[in-house]
């Protein structure tokens, strides 16, 4: 019987990378995408055009308005503006309080329910913008936790979250994924959502580093010019 997996899709180069991941060591995988009252709806369309590529049984579509009405973040609170081109040391505006502790959780209810012995989640600690729940520590805390919480865990069949993405640097990713043929031009990365990625995000910024570093050329547009100089190690092979 193939062994099924749960992959927090959230339209996203990472996740996006988690779904050729979890296909390529033969999961029966069922993305869950977070309608969460982020500031614009173009990561769920995204996420709905990622599944229907990779020909997915089911997407889930969750909608958490709780995010809108709790606000705190610049990604759920329209008063809070996103900061443009400019990187920070500690812990941004557009950290969600809590967002992948509640992800996990929901994605941990859905694996006990379709019999799914694995989650997927694309959370990084090497190249992200500074927040605490994509840290090593939150996820051996949540492996812990969902454990001790589920029917599930508390039997020989037990759950587990792979963040198969953890210690690689945005390029390696790319790299990665290009190799599992991931439709990187049908992800989303700007926290603005315009028909065109902005560019100046620190999504952005972070995105457009990795595809530089990688020696390849973004396939999404940008609303400004961007300059892809191939390295000349790359341009060499």
């Amino acid at each position: 019987m193939v062994e099924r997996a749960v992959v927090v899709l959230s339209g996203g180069l990472d996740s996006a990378t988690c779904m050729g991941i979890a296909r390529n060591k033969g999961y029966e995988i069922y993305p869950i995408t977070f309608s969460y009252g982020q500031r614009h709806a173009r990561e769920v369309d995204q996420a709905r055009k990622i599944a229907a590529y990779f020909g997915v049984k089911s997407h889930r579509v969750v909608s958490l308005d709780f995010f809108r009405q709790l606000g705190g973040s610049a990604l759920t609170d329209p008063s809070i503006d996103v900061p443009r081109n400019k990187g920070s040391a500690d812990i941004p505006v557009t950290y969600v309080p809590a967002r992948n502790m509640i992800f996990l959780s929901l994605a941990s209810a859905y694996a006990e329910v379709i019999g799914a012995s694995t989650i997927f989640t694309g959370v990084s600690s090497v190249d992200y913008s500074g927040y605490p729940d994509c840290r090593p520590k939150f996820i051996e805390s949540m492996n812990r936790t969902i454990n001790l919480a589920t029917r599930t865990g508390v039997t020989d069949h037990r759950l587990k979250i792979e963040t198969p993405l953890m210690h690689l640097t945005k390029s390696e990713t790319i790299k990665l994924g290009t190799q599992l043929h991931v439709p990187y031009e049908l992800t989303t990365s700007c926290y603005n959502g315009g028909e065109k990625a902005c560019g100046t995000c620190d999504s952005c910024r972070l995105r457009i580093k990795g595809f530089k570093d990688a020696g390849m050329i973004d396939p999404i547009s940008y609303a400004i010019p961007i300059s892809y100089a191939i390295p000349i190690d790359c341009a060499q092979k």
